[in-house]
């Protein structure tokens, strides 16, 4: 299966459906959280769509039952909700892209082509970053400090390589943003903000470092602060 789609809005669901099967992706819809959920976790689809309200178990936790469990697949939410706390909460979570209903389904298709596109390029000709004891292999999308893998969502995980690859210099948001968003995403760089945050909790305040620096009026940049233990 290419894509699954968890919305109980049967008018949407079905649209999506049908529209993603006319752009020639196999597509699974399910209608309440715990089956999706449970579809996720034994499947390796390319992308899910998930809606945040959705009966039984809502999109928020299918979200964050799938990170913990180790599920790494993109996941692109869907809600009626609007705002930046909205927004931030669902990426907390560990979704990479969120869309506001009511969405353009052009818009919705250049997301899920990103997503898709972005996590074959990851997979193809990894490569190992280093900065310090904290590592990052972009093949096989996996991360950690020495030993201790950490888990990331893809979206975590390219914003990570962008700063990694910059190999200590700066690297403004807009930068980070035009690199790792699609050009369809409309939002201002405050989501960079966000997705900082979620790393530094991540991979710097269980290890007592502080491995991701602001550069104020500038943006940030990736350091090696091995001797910053707790």
């Amino acid at each position: 299966m290419d894509i699954l789609v968890i919305e109980d809005d049967l008018q949407i669901g079905s649209a999506l459906r049908e529209g993603l099967r006319g752009e020639g992706y196999s597509v699974e819809h399910v209608t309440d959280g715990l089956t999706g959920l449970q579809l996720a976790q034994q499947h390796p689809y390319q992308v899910i769509v998930l809606d945040v309200m959705l009966p039984g178990v809502h999109g928020y936790r299918v979200c964050a039952e799938l990170r913990r469990s180790g599920v790494t697949t993109p996941i692109l939410m869907l809600t009626a909700k609007d705002g930046e706390y909205d927004e931030a909460e669902g990426l907390d979570t560990g979704a990479d892209d969120y869309l506001t209903k009511p969405f353009s389904y052009v818009v919705l298709l250049a997301r899920l082509r990103a997503l898709i596109r972005r996590r074959g390029e990851s997979g193809a000709g990894g490569r190992l970053l280093r900065a310090g004891d904290l590592w990052l292999d972009t093949g096989t999308l996996r991360c950690g400090r020495g030993e201790q893998e950490i888990a990331l969502t893809a979206r975590e995980l390219m914003v990570l390589a962008v700063l990694a690859r910059a190999g200590g210099q700066v690297v403004a948001k807009q930068d980070v943003l035009d690199e790792v968003w699609d050009h369809a995403y409309d939002g201002g760089t405050s989501i960079i903000e966000v997705y900082v945050s979620n790393l530094r909790r991540k991979i710097d305040a269980p290890f007592g470092r502080r491995s991701i620096e602001t550069v104020h009026g500038a943006g940030y940049r990736l350091v090696d602060d091995s001797a910053s233990r707790a």
